[in-house]
């Protein structure tokens, strides 16, 4: 466990056990991918998004903070004065933010389609490191921007006909800029901390915020012990909320979380990082099966084309 606390290291040519790093990348996806349904569930079930976006980061933080101080590495979890300006953005924006969009968008579209258009972020930081850093990144980048937008135009078929929410659509796009900020100031403080001890403080400052905007004292609990159907096709099949959100919280946070974290110990960032476009193929299935959703042929060709432009964009920087 020890060595999930250690900063990232830029030399990764070492690659010791690449299978059990692809094994741990596509776990992870999939346990993501799951919790897009949970999710989705949830919200069906009574809350809202900004209290399933509360209820989440508070508990990862609660269960994060406890594994840290259990393993003995409470000084990992020191702060500096300099850090908390940068802390305090991460944590709202790559963590509310992200969040809050992201379960927005689930209300109104198709898990698979919210996702994908969530997975436009590393397109955005690819550009961003282009326009603004000044680095040097290979011309496939804009290659993979313009799929980016024409996979999204299908998408949201702008030429007209049955158009997904275009509410939804912008609650997607915000995800994705949220994302990207998460990627760029995470990216940064990656220099100076560890990932855990980092992820740790993001979900705590994310808690900080939603208890701020929606005191605690407002919160459903009552939504808790409702019974929350689980498929579409038999209505006695069912959960309680709060079983589902342990599941949220563990299972649909911080495991795969310790998944991706751990994979990167094994296979390089861009590799890591395709195999993670597995996560909306696989939510999408995840979807189909329990709740019922599917995508029309021209929501499938917008989705390939997203994921071809942002396997590009990983491979551009």
């Amino acid at each position: 466990m020890t060595d999930f606390f250690e900063p990232a290291s830029p030399d990764l040519a070492a690659l010791p056990r690449p299978p059990l790093g692809y094994l741990m990348a596509v776990a992870g996806a999939a346990l993501f991918a799951i919790n897009g349904t949970v999710s989705k569930v949830m919200l069906r079930a009574g809350l809202a998004p900004g209290q399933l976006t509360e209820f989440r980061s508070t508990a990862a933080f609660v269960l994060l903070l406890v594994g840290v101080i259990a393993v003995g590495q409470r000084k990992r979890l020191h702060v500096r004065r300099s850090e908390l300006p940068l802390l305090a953005l991460f944590g709202a924006a790559g963590f509310t933010f992200v969040q809050w969009c992201y379960f927005v968008a689930l209300v109104r579209l198709p898990v698979g389609i919210a996702l994908i258009i969530e997975y436009l972020a590393p397109v955005l930081v690819t550009l961003y490191a282009r326009v603004v850093l000044k680095e040097q990144v290979r011309a496939r980048m804009w290659l993979g921007l313009v799929l980016a937008l024409a996979g999204l135009s299908t998408i949201a078929q702008v030429w007209g006909g049955s158009a997904p929410s275009p509410v939804g659509l912008l609650a997607g796009l915000g995800a994705a800029v949220s994302l990207s900020t998460y990627y760029i100031v995470g990216e940064r403080l990656l220099k100076t901390r560890d990932a855990i001890s980092l992820t740790t403080w993001g979900f705590g400052c994310s808690a900080a915020v939603c208890a701020v905007l929606a005191p605690w004292w407002n919160f459903p609990f009552g939504v808790l012990s409702h019974a929350a159907t689980l498929t579409a096709f038999h209505d006695s099949i069912s959960a309680p909320v709060w079983l589902l959100g342990v599941e949220l919280a563990l299972l649909g946070t911080v495991a795969p979380f310790l998944l991706v974290v751990g994979c990167l110990r094994h296979l390089r960032a861009s590799q890591a990082g395709i195999v993670g476009m597995t996560e909306p193929v696989l939510a999408a299935i995840v979807a189909f099966v329990v709740l019922g959703e599917s995508l029309s042929p021209v929501q499938l060709i917008g989705g390939a084309i997203v994921l071809t432009a942002v396997v590009l964009a990983q491979s551009a920087r």
